[in-house]
């Protein structure tokens, strides 16, 4: 099926229709709000902000917030506390016993839990407005340009700051209810998105007008590897490849072993890009305490700088981490074997019940490990490809966060369109097979 009949097909959807329209409208809202700069700044005086946002994971942080916040806007701060505040609602939902409870109250718990979420965001805001606010000051005035910061308009700016990610929000919100789907994700990723074509013009530019010959070709090449990295990171978000862990089923009256042979999906990367998430919210901690110093060199320079050796170092060992302490969290070895002695099956050669759980525990310690490296690597590659001559803006597009969340909401939103095109007798976006979404993690956002 070619792509005119498959937007045909897209248009003559009357609710799929209207609602593509109502996100195309709301994301031109949003694009329009990071224009919109603080009242009492001066966008001409922006100019050492938008050269300290440049660089470091200030850059990341620009990226995510679609520009605004290298333009002092009123959405500066972004989405990112609302991230922030919905990976620790999480985590505490899997370790505190008040939490899981509400996880299993169904609706009504999900409503309790949304509600501490936004409470949460709040409370962040009204530590990272001040932060944001301070540093604009510092930033502009070693441009020698001044801004009166009393304690009334940091008050007032943080206020609208705060309101401007929490109407952020809100309209990621719309965005579920009224448009596509997968608001907050889809508001990042058109954020990320606006700045892929300029990262590629430069990237461009400078290899035509830099190198000493060969510069096009050496582009070309550089697309190229970018094209299969991003076919990496598709298989990474989709799930990797599960490795079978036999069992087979008894049979009443006969001791040996009956039926057909079924297998356990352990998977090599269980955790999903959840471990990336959970470090890259870590890892803007140090963005946050820069805001109350004057001082960003030593350990806070060091932590701030997206492609330094002790930040990716850091950034390389808590994925690690994160990936272990997700995988133990989520896949669990005592609840496998307890289903199969309830299903009256055992692996051939290990005993049922705690012989069985420390078999699972010692597999999938082995296949973690592995996985977990994998995701170290695609979380550094941007730094990787810069250190081997990438410019900094289209590097930042050769792995890590941003284009994990990129190839896992373009995927997400397919996979709902073509719901929607299924669900009506048409044909799906794709001639075989279906579109696969994220399939761990993807309720973050």
């Amino acid at each position: 099926m070619g792509f005119t009949q498959t937007v045909k097909n897209i248009w003559s959807v009357d609710d799929l229709r209207r609602r593509l329209g109502i996100t195309i409208l709301l994301v031109l809202v949003y694009r329009f709000g990071c224009y919109v700069v603080l009242p009492g700044i001066n966008p001409n005086d922006l100019q050492a902000l938008k050269a300290f946002t440049s660089d470091g994971l200030m850059q990341l942080l620009d990226m995510f917030s679609g520009g605004a916040f290298s333009q002092a806007s009123i959405f500066a701060l972004g989405i990112m506390p609302y991230i922030t505040a919905s990976i620790v609602i999480q985590l505490l939902g899997m370790v505190l016993p008040a939490f899981q409870k509400m996880q299993r109250e169904g609706e009504s718990g999900r409503m309790k839990l949304n509600q501490y979420t936004r409470y949460l965001t709040v409370l962040i805001l009204l530590v990272q407005g001040p932060a944001y606010l301070l540093n604009l000051k510092y930033q502009v005035s070693a441009a020698g340009v001044a801004i009166d910061m009393n304690f009334w308009n940091v008050l007032f700016m943080t206020i609208v700051l705060a309101a401007g990610s929490m109407f952020i929000m809100w309209l990621g919100e719309r965005i579920d209810q009224k448009g596509i789907g997968n608001g907050i994700s889809f508001i990042i990723l058109i954020g990320i998105m606006a700045r892929f074509p300029e990262a590629v013009f430069q990237e461009f530019t400078s290899r035509l007008l830099n190198s000493a010959g060969g510069g096009l070709v050496i582009f070309l090449v550089e697309l190229i590897i970018l094209v299969a990295v991003i076919a990496g990171a598709v298989l990474l978000v989709q799930g990797t490849r599960k490795v079978p862990v036999q069992y087979a089923k008894r049979i009443q009256g006969n001791k040996q072993y009956g039926g057909a042979r079924q297998y356990i999906p352990l998977k090599v990367n269980a955790a999903g890009v959840m471990p990336i998430i959970f470090a890259q919210a870590i890892m803007f901690i140090p963005v946050t305490m820069v805001g109350f110093t004057t001082n960003h060199g030593g350990f806070f320079g060091a932590m701030t700088n997206l492609y330094g050796f002790w930040y990716n170092l850091v950034y390389f060992i808590m994925i690690v981490a994160f990936t272990y302490f997700y995988t133990a969290i989520t896949v669990r070895p005592a609840q496998m074997a307890e289903d199969m002695k309830r299903n009256n099956g055992f692996i051939p050669g290990i005993k049922p019940g705690k012989p069985t759980v420390e078999y699972l525990d010692t597999i999938m310690s082995r296949i973690t490990l592995p996985g977990s490296i994998f995701l170290g690597i695609v979380a550094i590659l941007p730094a990787i490809a810069h250190v081997v001559g990438l410019n900094r803006q289209f590097a930042a597009f050769f792995g890590g966060t941003s284009l994990l969340i990129m190839v896992g909401v373009i995927l997400d939103t397919l996979r709902i369109i073509e719901g929607h095109l299924l669900m009506r007798h048409y044909d799906g976006l794709m001639k075989e097979g279906r579109i696969k979404g994220r399939t761990t993690g993807s309720g973050v956002f």
